[in-house]
């Protein structure tokens, strides 16, 4: 049972480790080869396939070269080195790369924290071993009105696995999602109808501070106890106010708070679809004034 484990872990594209103490890059590269039955020798004439295919002898790899990397702690294959011993042992070079520190999920990470100045395409290749999955929702309540705005939560009827490569940036264990109402327009054009957004709920307190711009200007998510709202808010006293952009047709309004009203949490991030025409009317609109 044990060596079909081993067998099973190859076949995952994984690699796996010796038990006891922790093991070297190399050393662990070695216990690979040993489970592959392969010698050195062996693992060099293959090699020399994959440096003829390439047109390039920087991916040959000799036996002493490889019983280097094996056992000196401060040996380092260059990438095409490990291009070929990932061929020969078939690994994936994601896995290589991390017995040598190297976490290659971490580059979208790294990069979205970079303070770059200019506009630019971001181009990620998906992760090799993104098969890990998570539930997402695969099915909306078929009663659900679409026209309000809504937790995400508490739309669905019908979860599914998903590969987690696509919802990288989703902070699921620390963030609320919800929904903006198809009529709902209260920060239209700032937000539109149909849009996602990600909610922090640490962030309840409205802050009253001065903004350079609309966008910097905080937005929260509220529960008004028989439906949701999403727009900028003010305390005053125990009235909670729930302010329309200047250009929507919806209007402002005040609830008595905390008892019709509790924010959710502060809205942090925002998805939604730009370019088209939104077909409702003024009188289907969430807040609007009445037509007489």
């Amino acid at each position: 049972m044990q060596d079909q484990g081993k067998v099973d872990a190859l076949r995952r594209n994984e690699i796996s480790r010796p038990a006891g103490k922790p093991v070297s890059p190399g050393g662990q590269l070695k216990h690979v080869r040993a489970q592959l039955g392969m010698t050195t020798r062996e693992v060099a004439v293959f090699s020399k396939l994959i440096a003829e295919a390439e047109g390039n002898n920087e991916f040959l790899v000799s036996g002493p070269w490889l019983t280097q990397i094996e056992n000196e702690k401060t040996s380092l294959p260059s990438i095409y080195k490990l291009f070929t011993l990932a061929s020969v042992y078939g690994l994936s070079y994601a896995n290589l790369l991390a017995l040598y520190g190297v976490d290659v999920n971490k580059i979208k990470m790294f990069h979205a924290r970079m303070p770059l100045a200019k506009t630019h395409l971001a181009q990620h290749e998906a992760a090799e071993h993104a098969a890990t999955s998570l539930e997402l929702p695969v099915r909306f309540d078929a009663g659900l009105n679409m026209s309000k705005t809504n937790l995400l939560s508490r739309m669905i009827e019908t979860w599914g696995r998903v590969p987690l490569e696509f919802i990288q940036h989703l902070d699921m264990r620390h963030r609320l999602y919800g929904f903006i109402g198809f009529s709902d327009y209260t920060l239209y054009p700032l937000l539109r109808p149909g849009a996602f957004v990600e909610v922090d709920p640490e962030l309840k307190i409205p802050e009253q501070r001065s903004t350079r711009s609309e966008f910097d200007r905080p937005i929260y998510f509220v529960d008004l106890r028989n439906e949701y709202a999403c727009s900028w808010c003010e305390i005053i006293e125990d009235k909670l106010l729930l302010l329309a952009h200047p250009l929507s047709p919806a209007k402002s309004r005040s609830v008595a708070f905390p008892r019709d009203a509790e924010i959710i949490g502060q809205v942090t991030g925002v998805a939604m679809r730009i370019g088209i025409s939104l077909p409702e009317t003024i009188g289907k609109i969430s807040g609007a004034p009445s037509q007489p």
